[in-house]
């Protein structure tokens, strides 16, 4: 039985889709449209409370019985660990994965996502300065990225559902107005994780 997948063409569902892929995991895309408010359905919000996308309902969980899972990080976190891959069993393994999901999580979303915003206000005062603000901190979160990935291949050593998270959102750097020349080895590591075959593929599928 295949995973459904809640979901929308955003960074957000980028990551699940890249995992599921590179998981070989079968699934099918449910989607909801962001911009008719479709997250707000009653039917959605049985699983996805926070009425933010993507969820997913996999009918064959742990025992066999159905489980539901919001929110990307735990849905990437669950995924690995239902499959074994890009999980790793070792807890001492599992502590860098973790700090660089939480990373992504609290840093390099929520601030590229601020940029977004800031680019679509029509005020110049207000615009300006949430730009200036949002735009510093990202381009310091894309330092901090390039200086770990100077001394590693991928963020956790290895791949990892880390990787996956933080991709979804490198993924639009250009809207972030980044560019990857500035940080040859987020670039490298960029290039690296997009020449895969099933990331590219779970860039490609259709989510909207």
């Amino acid at each position: 039985m295949s995973i459904e997948f809640w979901t929308w063409n955003t960074p957000n569902g980028r990551k699940i889709s890249a995992a599921l892929e590179e998981m070989g995991l079968a699934y099918t895309v449910k989607p909801v449209n962001i911009s008719k408010n479709e997250q707000f359905n009653p039917e959605f919000l049985k699983f996805s409370p926070n009425n933010r996308i993507p969820a997913i309902v996999d009918p064959d969980g742990p025992g066999g019985k159905p489980i539901t899972v919001f929110e990307s990080g735990a849905i990437l976190i669950y995924l690995g660990a239902k499959t074994g891959k890009f999980w790793p069993a070792d807890i001492r393994a599992q502590v860098p994965v973790l700090e660089w999901l939480m990373w992504q999580m609290a840093g390099f979303g929520p601030m590229p996502g601020q940029v977004h915003h800031f680019l679509m206000v029509e005020n110049e005062q207000d615009r300006r300065y949430g730009l200036e603000r949002y735009s510093k901190e990202t381009r310091r979160l894309y330092g901090v990225a390039d200086r770990r990935l100077a001394e590693v291949e991928f963020f956790a050593g290895d791949i990892s559902i880390a990787d996956f998270a933080i991709l979804g959102w490198a993924w639009r750097h250009e809207r972030h107005q980044v560019d990857l020349a500035d940080f040859p080895n987020v670039k490298r590591w960029y290039e690296t994780m997009m020449a895969r075959p099933a990331t590219r593929r779970g860039f490609e599928v259709a989510l909207s």
